[in-house]
């Protein structure tokens, strides 16, 4: 049977019209019993194509059970069987992974590794020649060929005239390998051309074989692919000319299809089929390679053991509990069973590395709110807190490595991730991709330019861009713009914007994904340069490595881990506290006053308007209302109407009812309300019989920022079980909407256990010690949600002093100094001043001594720029010397920096120019206020409102 082996999909960025998992599809469809996508230089979407084609075949078996089961013989209706098994499927086509390699020089060959082995020398082929450029190309030569290509199926590309020589080593090397590609191009030439080619092909000494070389799967694509090739090249359309698709033949293409089409050279198209039955490695061989972590003889079990178990006498100097002990056995057993210990022992490693260094971090992941992790110190979030739901995520039934994250410092998180290349070597370690699809304006944007339409009419569809729903909500918002929606140019536009979303344009880098192998990371994926120095990335994305159970590590950054260390330092270093995230007294009845004030600005997760509106409303009094709170004002259950319902129960207004035990059991914490992502996936499992593995894809369904799918598919076999378990119809749609709330935001309680552990810190850290906290906040920026100015009212607000930035006393950083009255004040730094660099701080710091006594002093001891002196006054430093700011500004712009004109040598040899001094007018309030906030974005003087509050109160008695 024929086979397809030279498909490029649209990661061939800009080339491809069609998904990866469409070819699977249409091959599924068309009969074809396996495919290979072989994109240029590059696997970055074969991943894709094997999940869809490993889903159609679990399909396939799905439906001939239920055939057995329903005595069907024969191919059913499509309404004698439920959804989603109504695709007219028998066999899934088999991915066959592949990559056309590209030379500098021309020469093009379709790859494809017989073997494991051979896969990864097809990797490290397309790595050096990535590595070699910059981000987004790939410059493979002729001369790294060599023996790259051993133990692959070879199809060579008609070489040009000028190439011929050259492949001639490799033809010698690979002939037994290698065959000549006959591909049509539908000009009415195509019949001579294979029989020139088939003479060329036996004057190589080379077989010969088929492909339509597709580059969508169906030829409705045609006008997208032309849209693509405009955009690759910055011209329009119109302009695109021999680039342009002359027809929209090059198709997938069914093996009827294809005889027809190399009619005389039928075994040409044969071939395919021989050499895919040649090629048995599958991406599924890929998994389990990680990191042994054995350490001095010790297996990785045996230390994984030890390690928790001495972590939990640490934990507990008293002794366990007996439930905890046990859960830290149950855990312990059944990573052993999966091998799983070492990803357990890389991610206490790496949080070993950041605690040396004394790097704040906290793990987060259903996995990491386990026994386990609260013993090796990575999360410290105790385990009697929420609902442990480790047997969840860690799971025979999933089969695939657990979720850890862990959360660092923003401003020291770079010192993590180089330990992990330099510790595992660059050829074992890399982050993982992000791809960037088309969305929205981007679409409209590079679509509006190839299609030709004007800048303003592009700015203006781009500006709706949220807006646009069904046909009539789309012509309601033309015509509110400006637009003819039955112009038909304008209506192709939307159209191929619509087609065009979710199309990948490019590779971006994970935010800290790291992928870590035993092996060679480029023998199992290839890596490129990442736009970041010192960064190198691979090719697929977190959802690939997920597909593939390859183990992954978040290496995450988080604003508010480095404000608490921060608080941290400045508690030990100035009033002898050492705390940490697990040591904070629990469960401070006063911190949650404070919290039922809504009095929390700074405050971790909980300082939104939102937060802050929910928080009396709420009105938390122990750790898990914070979990809660944490969860519920999101927009998934915002949109799933959850948080009406829950206060309702929470005031008693509601009564709380559970239609059964089995549901009371999971719902009972959140008083009958689905809050959470763990509750959504149990309510499947025990109300609607889902098996583990569907509810594992409904999980997937609700993941945050999912590009594809919807929870809504899962709806008519989530309501068919409840309704087969005694629920009333009523409930079950009821339940399923809640759950389809979520959509893309659903949140688990692991993540939200984990932020509530930093919600109670850094509000324990402003209840208690509100200077240090608005200190640690204002050298942690920039993160959160208000500004600087906001952050020090609010803290003046609680009886905290801040002092300005001061040329003798400021440091780069803010600290805390003695008030004088047995306290402590907050002393503004100069990384507050704009356009001040911390080396210029450093500098004036170091120079400073006892003191400066005028402003020249600074420049002359310093040596920073006049310009810096400038911003200083202008900023209000040297009012400790005694000068106002205009004072301190004139001084400042006397001093140049350069040599004397001739004219006033002599003078300034001698006593030098003496000038009468300059009278200056006092600075009004609102001047000072302003310059304030010019020079350093706050004030500590008046509030600007305050100053014209006299014109928005009325006098009293005066009419309104």
């Amino acid at each position: 049977m024929f086979v397809e082996l030279c498909i490029t999909s649209n990661f061939t960025f800009l080339t491809g019209g069609s998904h990866a998992e469409e070819y699977v599809d249409r091959a599924a469809l068309t009969g074809m019993r396996a495919l290979a996508v072989a994109d240029v230089n590059s696997v970055a979407g074969i991943v894709r194509a094997h999940t869809f084609s490993r889903e159609i075949a679990k399909m396939a078996e799905a439906r001939a059970r239920l055939e057995a089961e329903q005595g069907i013989i024969g191919p059913p209706k499509p309404a004698h069987l439920p959804e989603p098994y109504r695709l007219p499927i028998d066999n899934a086509p088999r991915l066959l992974p592949a990559a056309r390699i590209v030379t500098e020089e021309g020469l093009a060959i379709t790859a494809l590794p017989r073997d494991r082995a051979a896969w990864g020398r097809l990797s490290r082929l397309i790595s050096t020649g990535r590595l070699r450029a910059e981000k987004g190309s790939c410059l493979i030569r002729l001369g790294d060929l060599g023996s790259a290509l051993d133990g692959m199926e070879l199809l060579l590309h008609p070489p040009g005239a000028g190439l011929r020589k050259r492949v001639g080593p490799l033809l010698k090397r690979y002939r037994d390998d290698m065959h000549l590609v006959l591909a049509p191009r539908y000009d009415g030439r195509d019949a001579q051309r294979f029989t020139h080619l088939a003479a060329l092909a036996k004057e190589l000494g080379l077989p010969t074989v088929a492909s339509a070389e597709p580059i969508m799967h169906h030829g409705r694509r045609r006008k997208l692919v032309d849209v693509l090739s405009a955009v690759r090249e910055g011209v329009r359309v119109e302009a695109l000319g021999h680039l342009a698709q002359p027809n929209a033949e090059r198709r997938l293409r069914s093996e009827s299809e294809m005889l027809r089409l190399f009619a005389g050279h039928e075994d040409a198209v044969h071939r395919s089929g021989e050499i895919a039955d040649r090629l048995g490695f599958q991406l599924d061989e890929l998994r389990y390679e990680y990191p042994s972590e054995i350490a001095d003889g010790e297996t990785p079990s045996a230390r994984l053991s030890r390690l928790a178990r001495r972590g939990l006498r640490e934990r507990y100097p008293a002794g366990a509990p007996e439930r905890v002990s046990k859960m830290l056995e149950h855990e312990l057993a059944l990573i052993a069973k999966l091998k799983y210990e070492p990803y357990f022992l890389t991610v206490n490693d790496i949080v070993a590395f950041a605690r040396s260094r004394g790097i704040l971090c906290q793990g987060r992941g259903s996995a990491a709110n386990s026994v386990v992790c609260y013993a090796l110190g990575v999360t410290s979030v105790s385990p009697e807190i929420g609902t442990m739901v480790f047997e969840r995520f860690v799971s025979e039934a999933r089969d695939e490595p657990p979720d850890i994250d862990v959360d660092f410092e923003h401003e020291r998180r770079e010192e993590v991730i180089q330990h992990i290349y330099q510790r595992y070597g660059r050829h074992r370690a890399g982050l993982c991709a992000t791809v960037i699809h088309y969305r929205g304006k981007r679409a409209i944007r590079e679509v509006g330019r190839a299609m030709g339409l004007t800048e303003d009419t592009i700015a203006s569809m781009s500006s709706q861009v949220w807006g646009w729903g069904g046909t009539g909500m789309r012509s309601a918002r033309l015509r509110e713009i400006g637009l003819d929606p039955d112009d038909p140019k304008l209506d192709q536009v939307l159209d191929l914007v619509d087609e065009i979303q979710g199309f990948p344009r490019h590779l971006s880098q994970h935010v800290g994904g790291f992928i870590i192998t035993e092996g060679r990371l480029d023998e199992l994926v290839p890596i490129e340069n990442a736009t970041m120095e010192d960064r190198t990335v691979i090719c697929w994305d977190k959802d690939d490595i997920d597909a593939l159970g390859i183990l992954k590590v978040d290496v995450l950054a988080l604003g508010m881990l480095t404000c608490i260390r921060k608080a941290f330092g400045l508690m030990e270093s100035h009033l002898g506290i050492d705390h940490t995230l697990a040591s904070l007294p629990p469960e401070d009845p006063v911190v949650y006053d404070m919290l039922c004030r809504a009095d929390s600005l700074g405050v971790f997760q909980v300082e939104s308007r939102a937060q802050m509106n929910f928080l009396p409303r709420m009105k938390p009094r122990t750790f898990y209302d914070l979990v809660i709170q944490v969860a519920i004002i999101r927009p998934g259950p915002i949109q799933g109407d959850m948080v009406h319902p829950f206060i309702r129960r929470r005031n008693g207004e509601e009564a709380v009812e559970f239609p059964s035990d089995a549901l009371g059991a999971v719902l009972g914490k959140t008083l009958g309300v689905p809050l959470f992502q763990e509750q959504a996936m149990q309510i499947a499992i025990t109300g609607a019989g889902f098996t583990p593995e569907e509810a594992d894809q409904l999980r997937r369904s609700l993941a945050t920022f999912k590009k594809h799918g919807s929870v809504s598919d899962f709806r008519t076999r989530f309501i068919r079980g409840m309704r087969a378990n005694g629920y009333d119809l009523d409930f079950a749609e009821r339940c399923f909407s809640q759950i389809e709330g979520f959509g893309s935001y659903g949140f688990p309680e692991s993540h939200a256990a984990s932020f509530a552990l930093l919600v109670y810190a850094s509000a324990w850290i402003k209840c208690h010690h509100p200077g240090i906290f608005c200190c640690a906040l204002l050298n942690a920026q920039p993160m959160g949600f208000y500004a600087p100015a906001q952050i020090v009212r609010d803290a003046r607000e609680h009886g905290v002093e801040v002092r300005p930035v001061c040329i003798n006393a400021s440091y780069w950083d803010n600290v805390m100094e003695p008030d004088g009255k047995g306290g402590l004040a907050v002393r503004l730094g100069f990384r507050q001043l704009r356009g001040m660099a911390e080396e210029e701080a450093a500098w004036i710091t170091a120079a400073r001594g006892n003191g400066y006594a005028v402003v020249e002093d600074v420049w002359r001891r310093s040596g920073v720029s006049p310009r810096l002196l400038a911003r200083l006054a202008e900023a209000d430093a040297f009012a400790d010397l005694g000068l106002s700011r205009r004072e301190a500004l004139w001084e400042a712009r006397a001093i140049t920096g350069e040599k004397p004109l001739p004219l006033f040598a002599g003078d300034l040899d001698g006593e030098g120019i003496v000038e009468p001094a300059a009278y200056f007018p006092e600075m009004s309030e609102g001047e000072q206020v302003v310059e304030d906030f010019v020079s350093m974005r706050l004030t500590l003087r008046s509030h600007p409102i305050a100053l014209i509050r006299h014109m928005l109160t009325p006098e009293r008695g005066a009419p309104v």
